[in-house]
């Protein structure tokens, strides 16, 4: 199986209609992206979106958030999802392996990502890539909708 590995570069309805197919799969409670949002994805600086292709169809995204904070320039990994007909063939590792020669190249001290222990499979593929659990404790404020 030929796999191939690209920096998305511009909001195509290909990549809604992808995000579409692929955000239910990592989420239960992940909204549809509309052309806008997929647009302010691909343009936001910080952001790099990452697609896997196999046949020329996309069953594959993640996205490399690098910000530059006082303690140097820092990456996080967001949202890794491969469509579940393509799982198991290492789509997965391939876009890991790219953000990581991407944030490498840019300089960056460190990759973070989060992962929901429930998620055995991808836990074990982030650990084989080298990933190690950090002991820290996230935080989150929901925010809710703006008023």
């Amino acid at each position: 199986m030929d796999v191939q590995v690209e920096v998305v570069r511009a909001a195509t309805q290909e990549l809604v209609d992808a995000f579409g197919l692929l955000l239910p799969q990592l989420s239960s409670t992940a909204k549809p992206l509309d052309r806008a949002a997929v647009e302010r994805l691909v343009s936001c600086a910080t952001n790099t979106v990452l697609v896997a292709r196999v046949e020329g169809a996309v069953v594959g995204t993640l996205t490399l958030v690098m910000s530059p904070v006082p303690s140097g320039l820092r990456g996080r990994v967001e949202d890794v999802v491969v469509d579940s007909a393509a799982r198991g063939r290492g789509i997965a590792a391939l876009l890991i392996d790219e953000a990581l020669r991407i944030a490498r190249e840019a300089g960056a001290r460190t990759v973070d990502l989060t992962s929901r222990p429930d998620r055995a499979a991808a836990n074990r593929l982030y650990e084989r890539l080298g990933f190690r659990v950090r002991e820290s404790t996230v935080y989150r404020f929901p925010l809710g909708p703006a008023r």
